[in-house]
């Protein structure tokens, strides 16, 4: 019964038992990759883990094998956006003539048994309760079996949180929030006291000051005209449905909300006339987006590079170039979206070291701001 795994598949899987079922790693698929396991979590030391099974002869295939990895993590590091990345890798055979040595952004180490591990101490760093997490009472076909079951719980587990995450849910209050808009713009017409609300509710930095803060939310409900109005709710529609349910209903009002204020605050520091629309909040909510996918960007990576970000950008040159635009309350709304993002926290992502931290920055900025906007002197 022993004798039914062989030396590397028993180290093997004990490695993958314990990076994905301990310290949350996730398989890699790669083309053209054979014998060689690709594990990644982006929140660990290691953001990348490579497991080698196959036989390395000498330090030529040694060096090959560094710099065929260095081109696949330069290539990962693209696509998550990351700008660091350590990689760990663990070579299971290797030969005598193929001497370790670890290079910029990555360690090496040769595991003959789970008992090689104590000549790493860099190891014991990273990953303190490894050793004891290696050691199975099972052996044999029992350890192949408690392992598999144990590794595809943990990713049966996985999948359904990431399901939860992305499954598309009723957009609530995306749907509020337009017909809010629409009904107030056409409401106001209708009766005759569009103006009014205009004179009475626009962000405008002088009454603001004077003690009218409801300006600052008002503000973000009202339009300037019929393709204004269309133009952010179309806008609303398509990026507040998704991050409705990306973030749940309670955690996209406050973003809504607070970026439109943050917005109105980053007005009235800037431009000097009247400001009316949702556009602060809408960038808001692509602010908790950039935030949000980076969490999932092993999903949306392709789409931030090729549609979120160009999207951003675009609109905040065409603020920039073109005129009535009020491209500071865009820019607020960006930043204060991404911020309050991080307070509030991402779904099975966030750490609660990383929610305090932003509860922190989120404070200060905001302070920030209303001291700028409000209380400057001018």
């Amino acid at each position: 019964m022993e004798e039914s795994l062989s030396r590397k598949d028993r180290v093997i899987m004990k490695l993958l038992h314990y990076f994905i079922t301990e310290r949350d790693y996730n398989p890699i698929l790669l083309q053209g990759v054979d014998n060689e396991i690709w594990l990644e979590n982006m929140n660990d030391q290691y953001k990348i883990i490579r497991i080698v099974s196959n036989h390395i002869h000498n330090d030529e295939q040694l060096g090959f094998d560094s710099f065929k990895t260095t081109r696949i993590v330069r290539k990962i590091k693209k696509k998550t956006f990351s700008f660091k990345m350590n990689v760990l890798t663990i070579y299971i055979d290797l030969g005598d003539n193929a001497h370790l040595e670890s290079i910029k952004n990555m360690d090496c180490v040769y595991l003959y048994n789970e008992d090689d591990l104590t000549n790493y101490g860099f190891i014991d760093q990273a990953f303190p309760d490894i050793k004891n997490k290696l050691k199975f009472s099972e052996k044999g076909l029992q350890l192949f079996i408690k392992i598999t079951n144990d590794i595809n719980s943990k990713n049966k587990t996985e999948a359904e949180k990431t399901e939860e995450v992305f499954r598309k849910k009723k957009p609530l209050i995306t749907t509020a929030l337009i017909l809010l808009n629409v009904i107030i713009f056409f409401g106001s017409i209708i009766f005759g006291v569009y103006d009014d609300f205009i004179q009475k509710f626009a962000v405008y930095g002088p009454f603001i000051r004077n003690g009218q803060y409801y300006r600052l939310l008002t503000g973000a409900f009202l339009h300037a005209d019929i393709f204004h109005l269309l133009f952010n709710c179309y806008a609303l529609y398509i990026i507040g449905s998704q991050m409705e349910s990306f973030l749940g209903k309670g955690k996209y009002l406050i973003v809504y909300l607070f970026s439109a204020v943050i917005g109105s605050l980053a007005s009235i520091t800037f431009n000097q006339g009247a400001s009316v629309g949702a556009s602060g909040a809408i960038f808001g909510l692509l602010g908790s987006m950039l935030y949000f996918g980076y969490h999932y960007r092993v999903y949306l990576g392709n789409v931030l590079k090729s549609q979120i970000i160009p999207l951003i950008i675009l609109n905040l040159m065409i603020g920039f170039v073109g005129s009535g635009i009020d491209n500071f309350a865009h820019i607020g709304g960006l930043i204060s979206g991404g911020l309050i993002t991080v307070a509030l926290g991402v779904k099975y992502k966030s750490t609660s070291f990383e929610k305090i931290n932003g509860w922190i920055v989120t404070i200060l900025f905001t302070a920030f701001m209303i001291y700028m906007g409000v209380f400057m002197p001018r």
